[in-house]
Formats: C-alpha cells, structure tokens, sequence
C-alpha cells in the first residue's frame, strides 16, 4: 500500500531526524519468571475441593442454627472478611432479609454502639438501604456522640468501619467518622487508622483476617469458618498460580519487553490488579484478558507520557482510532510494535469472549475502548507538548476516561456478564458508576505518582493543576485531592443504595472493586513502578505462599 504525500514527508522527516527520547528510569522488574513458572501447588487435587464441599454444608448449618443475632452478623461478617460470600449468597441474604423484617415490625438493635454499627455496616455492604438514624440514640442535643473516656475500642472501631459507607448529606455518619476517629487516637495508644474495610481488596486482606480471628478464636463457631478460609484461600491460590504461568507464557511469546526498554515491565503487577478485581476461581479467564488489558495501558501510558514525539503521537493515536495497522508504517519500530501486539492481543481476546461465552463479537466495544483511551492520553500530550496547565475540572473531565477505568470496566464487564444484551444494557444504564470508579483511579493515581511526575516534568496532574489553580501548596492540593475522594466514594455509596438485596450478584461490585485495587496499589506511592514495597509483599502472600497445613 503506498503512503499518502504527508505520510511520505514524515517518514523521510523521522530517517533524517533523531527525536529526543524522554526516560522515568523505571527499575527494572524484580520477579524471576523461571520461579514462578516452577511454583508448585497440590490444592487443586480433588480431596481438598470434598474436604472444602463438606466445610461448607458445616457453615452453611451453623450460620442457619445460629440464633443471636449478632452472633450471626459477626459470622456473616467473617464470611465476607475470608472472601466466601459467593459460596453462602442464600443463606446470607435471607439472614438479613429476616433481621431487616424482624426490625420493621418493631424489634430494634438500636440499644448498643457496636452491634447497632455492626448491623448497619453489614446491610448496607450487601445494598440494604438502612437509614444512619439508628445512631441517633448514640448522640446528644446538638448532634454529637457522646463520648467516655473508658469506653472500649470495639464499638469505635465497628463505628469508624460504618461511617465509610456514608452517602452524600449523611452528616451523622460525618460525625461518627470524625468522633471515632479522635476518640481511638486520644484514647488507645497503639491504634493505628487501617486502610477501611469498604475501601480495600477483600482478597488481599484474607490472610490478615484468618491471622486475627485465630488470635481471638475463643468461640467454637467460628472454628469451622476458619478451616474453611485456609483451605479456600490455598485452593485459590492454586488455580490463580496456574492463570500466572499461562499469562507468562503469553508475555515471554510477546516478546516485547526486551524490545521496548522505557516501558514497565510489570506483568505480576498487572495479574496482581486483576486477582484483586475478580479473584474467584470461576474468573480465570477475566483475569487474563484484564491482565493483557493493563500490561498495554501501562505500555501506551510510557508511549504517550515518555516515548512519544508530538508527531509520532498524532499517528499513533489516528491509528488506533481507524484499528488499522498500515497507519504505523511510518512510525519507529517499537511504536509499530506495540500497535501490532495491542491490535493482535484484542482481536484475539475478542475471539475468546466468543468462544468462552457463546456471544457474538464485542471486538466494536473493544476498539471503542482503546480509542477513547489513547484519544485522552492524546490531549494530555498535547498539554504538555504546548506547556498547558488546564483547570481541575477540566483535568477530570478529561481524566477519567484516561485513568483507564471506562476500558478496565468494560472488560470485567464482559469476563463477569452472562448474557451478552444484558452485559450491554448495564453498561449503558451504569455510567455513572463507571465514571465515579474511574475518577477515583485516577485520583488515586495521581496522588502515588505525581512527585515522580513534578520531577520529570510530566504532563499535569489533578494536583498540579490545582496548586496553580488555586495558588496553594502541594500539601493542601493533596488535602483537597483527598476531600474529593472521599466524597466520590459517597456518591458510590448512594448509587449502590438502589434498593436491591441483590448487591453482592451483580455487576457493580467488580467495577468497583477496580478503584479499590487503585486506592491499594498507589496509597504509598506508586505501586507500579516502585515494586519492593507493598507490591511486592501482597504478590508473595496471595500468589506466592500458602497457609501451611494445620
């Protein structure tokens, strides 16, 4: 095919032009593929999934025997803290809808802070719309809770837990947050504020929880449930390590990272993010295709942000939008092979959704997908190209698709969807939970990269923009950064209080659980680029090390 006039004077123009290549000097990945590829596991052996069956029906009969009705909400509660709701969906949800209609008729939990915070948090993480009323009787004339110096830190802490599953103009729980919060630092001298239980990757904390409840197992009900926790999560982890050296195998066949040296090679990293989305045994083959989805944001990311000339970038992005490889000709070699692999990988995932769902072609959304994304990452480049600083909201309004939320979603979407006009029709419908999801991931991002980013001289960030905006520190640019966080969670929280008992089964929980991974990954820094941290410690204890035998 012959190149067009313009094609031809760029071409020429790059032989006889050398472009100033920009570097992060990322560190160079840390995990030995050889080990990984040789890690054995024997839990997928068809005695352990008897022995898991058998501990279920024992759950099953104890939460249904179980009459105290804390007694109850704390095994529920233990049941989502160990990732074995999905087994228990029914039993659960009758549970509550029973306490719900028990409470209606006149009964009431509203006699003691931790059961009355316990009960809230629990129906309201599983979409029950309960009102933060029932903590009214906990406060005085003006509004405020009523504090002792020697009240124990259980029912604050159980407090604090609750308070961050408030919606817009829940002042009360705004109260509650702030009262627990000052009341467990001035009060309890080695308490320390954990990461919330409603902002964090359920499966990553899995083995912090079984650690706890086995410190404090003085109760012969929850026995049982901890048998069943070890011996799930090493299960787990067993199918998980095989979708690892699958996603491996494909990475080393790729063969792209000896290729493009300014990009992250951070394949573990990206399986990681998707284990935390959707870590199920049944999502294996999510897991992967979001795996490949990240590892090429994170190329594309390095393409427009470091590697990329203005003009290199314009055609690029065309080409992207047109999903056409003979736009590339012209461009250098690593650019053309990270189209080509980008091209192939989706097209080929693509044929995958059709032969493991049964549905007809999605590749249209797909395209659609990478074409916003790289159209975003496009006019971010541009910003920085012409030295533009662009206000807060308009930073957002552009980053939320370049957070790559909106293309992460759709993926899980199609991984977790059952029915393929149904899967489209929530997408359609759900926008809004998309777009709060997404603005949280690149808020969280920034926040992890943007020193990295002021040093290199990256294209702006939300906390950039605002500083200059609002003439202000970078600390009360972060502190604002944080505000909007928090009040994007809440707008969260309302869109999940939808009425449904049925939160748990539907879509929502793995979209949002993208922008909990995010809060996960960049809460200290970049967790992407800088690997020996926290990183690299979740990589080891979810797909690396399993419980010993009991």
């Amino acid at each position: 095919m012959e190149m067009s006039s313009e094609q031809q004077s760029f071409s020429s123009q790059m032989k006889t032009e050398s472009v100033e290549r920009r570097t992060a000097n990322y560190k160079p990945n840390i995990w030995n593929y050889c080990f990984l590829q040789s890690l054995t596991n024997t839990y997928d052996e068809e005695k352990y999934r008897t022995q898991a069956e058998t501990l279920k029906r024992e759950v099953s009969f104890i939460l249904d025997e179980e009459k105290d009705p804390v007694a109850k909400l704390e095994l529920i509660d233990c049941i989502s803290k160990l990732a074995l709701s999905h087994y228990f969906e029914k039993d659960i949800y009758e549970t509550l809808n029973t306490m719900v209609n028990v409470n209606n008729s006149g009964s009431t939990m509203e006699d003691n802070l931790y059961r009355t915070a316990l009960y809230f948090r629990i129906l309201r993480q599983y979409g029950y719309a309960i009102s933060q009323d029932v903590f009214l009787c906990f406060t005085d004339d003006v509004g405020q809770f009523m504090t002792s110096k020697h009240l124990d830190a259980k029912p604050i802490l159980q407090l604090l837990e609750a308070s961050y599953l408030g919606m817009e103009s829940e002042c009360l729980l705004d109260t509650a947050k702030v009262f627990a919060t000052e009341n467990l630092s001035a009060n309890h001298e080695f308490f320390s504020l954990p990461c919330p239980l409603h902002l964090s990757v359920g499966w990553f904390n899995v083995k912090k929880h079984i650690h706890v409840l086995e410190k404090e197992n003085n109760k012969t009900n929850k026995s049982m449930l901890l048998q069943l926790g070890r011996l799930n999560f090493n299960m787990v982890q067993a199918q998980q390590q095989k979708d690892l050296k699958d996603i491996l195998r494909w990475w080393k066949d790729l063969d792209l990272s000896e290729n493009l040296i300014f990009t992250r090679d951070r394949i573990v990293e990206s399986f990681l993010w998707a284990v935390g989305v959707a870590s199920e045994p049944q999502h294996e083959s999510l897991r992967k295709w979001l795996t490949k989805v990240i590892m090429f944001i994170l190329i594309i990311d390095d393409v427009y942000d470091i590697y990329g000339s203005r003009e290199e970038l314009e055609y690029f992005t065309r080409a992207v939008n047109r999903w056409n490889p003979t736009e590339i000709q012209q461009l250098p070699e690593a650019i053309r092979r990270c189209f080509c692999a980008l091209h192939d990988t989706t097209n080929d995932m693509d044929l995958q959704i059709q032969q493991v769902k049964g549905w007809d072609s999605v590749l249209p959304y797909l395209k659609k997908a990478w074409a916003d994304f790289c159209n975003a990452l496009h006019v971010e480049a541009k910003w920085y190209h012409t030295g533009y600083t662009p206000r807060l909201w308009e930073y957002l309004d552009n980053g939320w698709i370049s957070s790559s939320g909106p293309l992460l979603s759709i993926v899980v979407l199609f991984g977790v969807g059952q029915d393929l006009t149904e899967t489209i029709q929530f997408l359609e419908k759900n926008q809004e939970i998309i777009y709060y999801s997404s603005l949280i991931i690149r808020l969280c991002n920034d926040q992890g990269t943007s020193t990295a980013e002021l040093e290199r001289g990256d294209a702006p960030s939300s906390i950039l923009c605002y500083m200059r905006e609002a003439n202000v520190t970078e600390e009360e640019a972060r502190e604002h950064i944080r505000n909007i966080i928090t009040n994007i969670w809440k707008k969260i929280n309302g869109l999940c209080m939808n009425g449904s008992s049925n939160l748990l089964q539907t879509l929502v929980k793995y979209i949002i659980n993208i922008a909990r991974v995010a809060n996960f990954i960049y809460q200290n820094g970049d967790g992407f680029s800088v690997q020996d941290g926290e990183t690299r410690d979740q990589v080891l204890s979810c797909l690396i090390k399993p419980f010993p035998p009991m």
